[in-house]
């Protein structure tokens, strides 16, 4: 194996030249839990840490590692390792954090595709779906829907379903694959050397075992579905990237039982382009397309050239993201004033010295 099985290219390198950062190794972080890390190299693993200085001058999630990067590294004392620089990120797949005032979730760094994986017996839910759909188009990763365990429903529910996905979604590859192996080498075959692709959607979908299958291996456990509640359990705890066997690099990722959209216009764009490109024949430049006269999108929804549901959809996802922009600035401001406490306070303790 090399380094460029990982996804290293001459870009990296280029930027490793260029930053002076040609005395330190350079590898990409596999897992990440707790602000430790494994990071992986095309010879060894390493246990690493942030040095003080890179956790000190931090601002914001996004000056720590996550899942997919690559980053600069010296070793030490038996496999252990210490991070000084991330590399530019090519891709960012974000969600907004759970229960976190405008902070963002990295779900996955320089992903060059994302498969979004939906259990067509129990999770098939379009509006979940055209949100998966958003966070890729907002991060400029190419989006393939995976519908899986078609095997326990009947040919006439899947095509019902890919019906709904084809009247909704449009340019976007949906594969099937079933329990029993069905459809794994379709999958398989669009799996390129050196390319990453991360696997999105909620516990139970079969993610795992999609995983198990394109790897040849059972590298995570798989969980049975309750016959109470119909749900699968919570397997995966954890982002980690895999090495597949043809050279392709896959992300795997907790199933996410809540998908928020954080600073999404481009991915709105790209996801409901159809809506997009009508309001541009709204009266109003401000139109919010929910009780305006001479509204094309309104218009558009009543003589059906709009899919009711999906309008719907897109008006709480926009609002959603205006909630998370807010909140975004006024965590900003209270960390700006937070910021000048502690330099004021310093400062007076310094004078008090003398």
């Amino acid at each position: 194996m090399t380094i460029e099985y990982l996804g290293y290219n001459q870009t990296l390198e280029d930027f490793r030249t260029e930053q002076n950062l040609d005395s330190f190794a350079v590898g990409r972080v596999i897992l990440e839990h707790k602000e430790r890390y494994v990071v992986k190299t095309h010879q060894h693993e390493y246990d690493a840490e942030l040095i003080g200085s890179l956790r000190f001058n931090a601002e914001s999630r996004y000056d720590f590692p996550a899942v997919g990067d690559w980053v600069a590294f010296s070793e030490y004392d038996n496999a252990k390792a210490l991070i000084h620089a991330i590399y530019p990120r090519k891709s960012v797949i974000e969600r907004q954090a759970v229960g976190k005032l405008g902070q963002v979730q990295i779900i996955a760094t320089n992903v060059d595709c994302g498969l979004i994986v939906q259990a067509v017996d129990r999770d098939f839910n379009l509006n979940r779906l055209e949100r998966y759909l958003t966070i890729c188009n907002a991060s400029k990763v190419e989006p393939i829907i995976v519908l899986s365990k078609i095997d326990l429903i009947s040919e006439y529910e899947l095509e019902n379903i890919i019906s709904k996905i084809n009247n909704r979604i449009k340019n976007v590859l949906t594969l099937t694959v079933s329990n029993q192996t069905k459809g794994y080498i379709e999958v398989e075959s669009l799996i390129r050397k050196g390319n990453t692709y991360c696997l999105m959607g909620s516990s139970g979908v079969g993610k795992s075992t999609l995983l198990n299958s394109l790897s040849g291996e059972e590298q995570m456990k798989t969980g049975e579905i309750s016959s109470s509640v119909n749900k699968g359990r919570h397997i995966t705890s954890h982002r980690e990237l895999i090495v597949l066997k043809n050279g392709g690099i896959l992300i795997d990722n907790p199933g996410m039982r809540e998908v928020g959209i954080a600073d999404s216009t481009k991915g709105l764009e790209t996801t409901f382009k159809t809506i997009i490109e009508l309001s541009k024949n709204c009266r109003f430049n401000d139109c919010t397309h929910t009780h305006e006269r001479d509204c094309a999108v309104l218009d558009a929804v009543d003589n059906g050239k709009i899919d009711a549901k999906s309008y719907s959809n897109y008006i709480k996802i926009e609002k959603e993201k205006e909630h998370f922009e807010s909140d975004a600035i006024e965590r900003k401001r209270k960390d700006k004033e937070f910021g000048k406490m502690v330099k004021n306070v310093k400062k007076q303790r310094k004078l008090n010295k003398y």
